[in-house]
Parts: structure tokens; C-alpha cells; sequence
């Protein structure tokens, strides 16, 4: 899957902060592009694990596996 994420200079102290709109909250910075872009690949996975982490928890619901 591709999430489209938001990246925005940081002018204050330099580097750059970077959102994934389709996670909320999802969210992380670097000192470079390249290493926000890095940051933010971990900072999804992390989310991504956490949102499913608490999809299993549900008491009377069949969770189930779906690839996009």
C-alpha cells in the first residue's frame, strides 16, 4: 500500500516535519528529507500496528485479514 504523507520545512529549527493525513496522528520530522521520509515510514508501520493491535481486541467481532 502507498499512503500519500505531508511534508513541511521547519524554519525555526530547521528540518522538516512530515504527516500521514490518512492516519491521524500519525506523524514524525528529521533534520534532512530524506531521513523524515525514513522517520515517517516507522512512524506508520508503528501506527498501522497500534490501530490493528486494537481492531484484534474487539469482544464479539470477527477480525479478519484483508490485503490491499
Amino acid at each position: 500500500m502507498i499512503y500519500k504523507v505531508v511534508v513541511t520545512p521547519d524554519p525555526e529549527d530547521g528540518g522538516f516535519t512530515v504527516s500521514c493525513p490518512a492516519i491521524p496522528g500519525c506523524h514524525s520530522e528529521g533534520d534532512t528529507l530524506e531521513e523524515a521520509l525514513e522517520n515517517i515510514k516507522d512512524a506508520i508501520v508503528g501506527c498501522v500496528g497500534v490501530l490493528n493491535e486494537r481492531a484484534s481486541r474487539q469482544q464479539g467481532c470477527n477480525v479478519i485479514d484483508v490485503s490491499v
